[in-house]
């Protein structure tokens, strides 16, 4: 295959300024600059592919316990039968599940221990439709009877409570009863039937789980508040909330998931962008390295640059030559940085794990960071940018000395040959 003489000759400097002693210190600044670039792009695509694991992990983890999408009754009327409501959003061919619900907030009492916390009135033979939290524990749903006042809690909760299944707790409910001597807050004792762990500290330390008759009565709802849904592919959620906003008209209100818990969503977002601004400069600097050592290759091989003028070669030409040596550079630096990158994310949970028992830290405690491993997601639609915005900042590197080596007139660069 016979290539053009300005891609051999930029593929011979290139190598010969890796070997040549004389070129030695040009040598040393061009690996630098292919090392630079290597390491920008790998730790470009290890920290956006840990970021996509804490994203994925906890969004797994919620999912566990949160249904994909809710319905709420703002008729003021009640759901009288939530059927109704449950068939009607079954007719979107997404909905795979359904399930009644009463949410509230109360205090939760252990002694001289209060705490606030979620609490749930559920259907236990129905949510499990809903949740892979409920399909997974049946048994320890299957306790909650109505009637029986028994509560399932976290095991981040049982542990900070001190409390145990068969032990009692004190929940008091926001809003209180009128009596002549006042409001008095609604208090009722209740029994904890059983430990969930979900793996998100936040619910495994401040979710309660009830009976929806119990919820009922203890929160004066008069049934069921809502329905919750599960869908075929969560990732949809807000594209058929919409549909279900539609279809389901006035008096019933729809929250899907990615809307319950838009904080977060966002604050993650955020930070992956200008991880990715942040790291992308570093990327910057390391190609841009690459103009430093090609002006020193010009300088270097200006006789060289004359000879070829003189042989007929164009500045077109000569300029053609430096930016394929430079390119080169950007590419193995580029191909480096994905192999170094990719390996390192596909393998981040045996790397963590080993760095984390040589130096006996622990990077992630779990009340903090919501999972205790460090997750790791690859994905194509950030590595594909990455490689791109590296390759073509490191062609851009190469415009300026290019072009002055083309711009090298032969009889100067030969008077003191």
């Amino acid at each position: 295959m016979n290539l053009p003489y300005e891609w051999r000759v930029g593929w011979r400097y290139t190598r010969a300024s890796r070997s040549a002693r004389r070129n030695g210190f040009i040598s040393f600044i061009s690996g630098v600059s292919v090392l630079g670039i290597a390491l920008g792009v790998a730790a470009l695509i290890i920290v956006l592919s840990v970021m996509n694991g804490f994203q994925k992990e906890v969004r797994d983890r919620m999912l566990s316990v949160v249904a994909h999408v809710e319905l709420y009754d703002t008729s003021g009327l009640g759901l009288r039968n939530w059927q109704e409501l449950a068939d009607a959003a079954r007719r979107n061919p997404a909905v795979r599940g359904a399930a009644p619900f009463v949410p509230a907030q109360a205090l939760i009492a252990r002694g001289e221990d209060m705490r606030g916390s979620v609490v749930r009135g559920i259907l236990p033979e129905a949510e499990a439709s809903v949740t892979p939290l409920a399909a997974s524990l049946k048994g320890t749903f299957a306790r909650l009877q109505p009637g029986g006042w028994g509560v399932v809690i976290g095991q981040e909760m049982a542990r900070s409570l001190g409390v145990r299944e068969g032990d009692s707790l004190t929940l008091v409910a926001p809003s209180g009863q009128v009596t002549p001597a006042g409001v008095v807050p609604r208090v009722k004792q209740v029994t904890v039937v059983g430990l969930f762990n979900s793996g998100h500290f936040e619910y495994d330390n401040g979710l309660v789980l009830m009976h929806i008759d119990d919820a009922a009565k203890l929160f004066r709802t008069g049934g069921p508040s809502g329905v919750q849904l599960k869908l075929q592919d969560p990732q949809q959620a807000r594209v058929v909330a919409a549909e279900l906003t539609e279809s389901l008209g006035l008096g019933v209100a729809v929250r899907d998931w990615t809307h319950t818990n838009r904080n977060w969503f966002d604050a993650v977002q955020v930070e992956k962008r200008m991880m990715f601004i942040i790291l992308t400069l570093i990327v910057a600097v390391a190609a841009f390295n690459l103009v430093s050592t090609l002006v020193m290759t010009v300088t270097d091989k200006q006789s060289d640059i004359a000879i070829l003028r003189t042989l007929g070669a164009s500045p077109r030409s000569i300029m053609g030559i430096f930016m394929v040596q430079g390119a080169l550079s950007g590419v193995l630096g580029t191909l480096g940085g994905l192999g170094l990158g990719l390996l390192v994310a596909f393998n981040v949970d045996v790397i963590v794990p080993f760095i984390e028992r040589l130096l006996g830290v622990h990077f992630l405690p779990g009340s903090i960071y919501l999972i205790s491993q460090m997750p790791s997601d690859p994905q194509a639609s950030d590595i594909i940018p990455i490689a791109i915005i590296s390759l073509v900042l490191s062609l851009v590197a190469t415009l300026y000395p290019s072009w002055r080596a083309s711009r090298v007139q032969p009889a100067e660069a030969l008077r003191y040959e």
